[in-house]
């Protein structure tokens, strides 16, 4: 068990528009790479934000400030077992190619409450975009940027 010390965003890196649900992302992450997956034994997320704005919950937690090992979803390489990840659906232009904020405004007002919601509740945990510890486009949009447009400043 570890104290949680990041909030990571992520997008799913799936064209404008285009839905996913959780058995997709399911079978992205855990079936074997002879079945086109990553093999990994726990989906990268806790929460996905859907084009409706609808948040699924990928893996439970507790809701507290430690990251038991049940809870560790594999987000980010390094920081997976102090951290909890939120992805949102999309992330990539409609080439299927180019990174691009397709957040809809559903998704914005939903990843708003949740964010917001978080940092009252674990003040002290810092909330990041994966590209801010990876060498990566995900999320597609700049979080701290964004963070101070929400009104919060880490």
């Amino acid at each position: 068990m570890a104290q949680l010390k990041y909030l990571v965003l992520h997008c799913t890196a799936t064209p404008e528009g285009r839905a996913v649900t959780s058995d997709e992302i399911r079978r992205w992450h855990t079936a074997p790479p002879s079945q086109g997956g990553r093999g990994w034994k726990q989906v990268g997320y806790t929460d996905m934000i859907h084009l409706d704005g609808r948040v699924e919950r990928l893996v439970g937690n507790n809701e507290d400030a430690q990251v038991d090992p049940w809870e560790i979803t594999n987000g980010a390489t390094g920081y997976n077992s102090v951290s909890r990840h939120v992805v949102y659906v999309g992330g990539v232009a409609k080439d299927g190619k180019t990174p691009k904020d397709t957040r809809t405004p559903l998704q914005l007002e939903a990843m708003k409450k949740y964010v917001l919601d978080f940092h009252r509740r674990y003040p002290s945990v810092k909330i990041i975009g994966h590209n801010q510890v990876a060498q990566k486009a995900c999320p597609s949009f700049d979080v701290p940027k964004w963070l101070r447009s929400i009104g919060i400043n880490q």
